[in-house]
């Protein structure tokens, strides 16, 4: 898998999103892939297509993960609003991923 990037609709316009967010993955693995189904199916759900998502394969591009300090993986990073802000796992708990990456509803 190598670096994918997703965006909202609103990309097309060059609009600039609120969220911007990095994932860091192991190739194809259980973990990884329900990493990025839970994921996305929040963003969809929370913020409309206002973000941006990295999916980075550390093993596809080590370079790219070498300047991140990584302790386990899946990792995501939010990037965007600052403070950084990090979960590892599979984000499987939609509760605490909202609560820990401060993420606002944008659908409301």
């Amino acid at each position: 898998m190598t670096m994918e990037k997703k965006t909202g609709s609103d990309k097309k316009k060059g609009r600039n999103f609120p969220y911007i967010f990095h994932l860091y993955i192991t190739g194809a693995s259980p973990n990884s892939s329900r990493a990025i189904t839970n994921f996305k199916n929040l963003c969809e759900s929370c913020l409309s297509g206002k973000y941006e998502l990295n999916i980075i394969d550390v093993y596809q591009q080590p370079h790219i993960a070498k300047g991140v300090d990584i302790i386990a993986l899946p990792l995501l990073v939010r990037k965007l609003p600052l403070p950084e802000r990090r979960l590892i796992g599979d984000l499987s708990d939609q509760e605490k991923v909202i609560k820990n990456l401060g993420i606002i509803n944008l659908e409301q």
